[in-house]
């Protein structure tokens, strides 16, 4: 099915980037513990967000909710964004188009 959207693609994905580097505990979508992530140097985290915002893009194309630690990463087609929330409460919000 994948994702519709009019912005440029490594603009949206920058977006996602910092809105999942933001999130508390994202390293556990990557399978690490808080210790192995605090291991990494400040820009080999930043690369593995960026992959995981590139797989959670395509990704929310067949499924549109994901979690994601303790958030849940949505695609709402019709809005053309891409929500994070924590709980109830939203977070993040990449604009599509």
């Amino acid at each position: 099915m994948g994702i519709k959207f009019g912005r440029e693609y490594p603009d949206i994905i920058n977006d996602f980037t910092e809105a999942l580097y933001s999130m508390d505990e994202c390293y556990s979508f990557l399978e690490m513990t808080s210790e192995e992530w605090n291991e990494l140097e400040p820009e080999e985290q930043q690369e593995c967000i960026k992959t995981l915002a590139d797989d959670i893009f395509y990704g929310l194309g067949s499924d549109p909710k994901m979690s994601v630690g303790k958030c849940t990463i949505s695609h709402d087609k019709d809005k053309h964004v891409i929500v994070i929330y924590h709980g109830e409460k939203l977070i993040s919000v990449i604009y599509l188009v």
